[in-house]
């Protein structure tokens, strides 16, 4: 009896743990199948097809959820469409595999920037400026990083194309 309460005990502890919970890790081939999505999706957007570049890009998410370009990509495609409640969930999904991408490779100054764009679209401009300064902090010896200033910030916010594709 002892042992069965020990065997169900550890089986538990196994299933629980945070290394079960994990999401699996994408392979080459769903990387390379994605990257064909969303190139389908991109030619699809250029004839307005937005309907079927959505259906790609989800596809492409789902088998790369943790490239946030996809997600940023696909987030526009839905406001271009007028869903904003899904560019709101595929904006929030990029500003997480950018943030864990940058948790993975701090040297790389462009995951912060685009964790700032994202922010941005999103009209969350003090976590922008937040995830900016902390660029600014990261990365002094960044050239792109030092120019781009809370007035770069401003500017971008204010550009037509950009009120086009945030929320």
């Amino acid at each position: 009896m002892k042992r069965l309460l020990l065997s169900i005990l550890a089986l538990a502890a196994l299933v629980f743990s945070p290394a079960c919970s994990r999401t699996p890790e994408v392979t080459p081939l769903q990387r390379k199948e994605a990257a064909n999505l969303v190139s389908e999706a991109e030619f699809a957007a250029t004839l307005r097809d937005l309907p079927c570049a959505e259906g790609l890009l989800a596809k492409a998410v789902e088998l790369c959820p943790d490239n946030g370009e996809y997600w940023l990509t696909l987030g526009t495609i839905r406001r271009r469409a007028d869903n904003r409640d899904g560019a709101r969930k595929a904006y929030e999904q990029a500003v997480k595999a950018y943030a864990a991408a940058y948790k993975a490779d701090r040297k790389n100054p462009q995951h912060l920037m685009q964790q700032v764009y994202v922010y941005s679209l999103l009209g969350q401009p003090k976590d922008a400026k937040k995830i900016l300064k902390q660029a600014h902090a990261d990365h002094a010896d960044n050239a792109g990083v030092v120019k781009f200033t809370e007035e770069s910030l401003q500017r971008m916010t204010e550009d037509s194309a950009f009120k086009t594709l945030a929320l």
